[in-house]
């Protein structure tokens, strides 16, 4: 009986464990996108993305200095990535207007599977 269940653990858990990590890169994709429009929406707004320096707060402030200020862009403080690490945001970006990017499960750039990066410019 204990080998049928050591035999059945064996089987399910690395199945069981890569779901997690598609759905944690999946989590942060989404995340993303939600960051995405709400940037687009404060470009719209102030006619510029938020600086390197603003960074992502820029979207939750409750009020600007400027009167073309109509945010808050989201709705609630900015989320750490799944992994629990702030995202990466840097405007103007190498790669567009801005980069936006996770390091993904290892913390570390580059990276294959769960651990590679999710970026904005792909």
């Amino acid at each position: 009986m204990v080998a049928i269940i050591g035999l059945l653990v064996a089987y399910v858990a690395p199945r069981y464990f890569s779901q997690i990590g598609k759905s944690e890169v999946n989590a942060a994709k989404a995340q993303m996108d939600a960051f995405g429009k709400a940037l687009d929406a404060y470009r719209i707004d102030m006619g510029r993305y938020p600086t390197s320096e603003q960074g992502l707060a820029a979207l939750t402030a409750t009020s600007g200095d400027n009167p073309k200020y109509r945010g808050p862009y989201l709705s609630k403080a900015v989320p750490v990535d799944p992994w629990s690490r702030p995202y990466n945001y840097r405007a103007p970006g190498q790669h567009g207007d801005y980069d936006l990017w996770s390091y993904g499960r290892d913390g570390q750039p580059g990276g294959s599977g769960d651990d590679a990066d999710i970026v904005s410019w792909r």
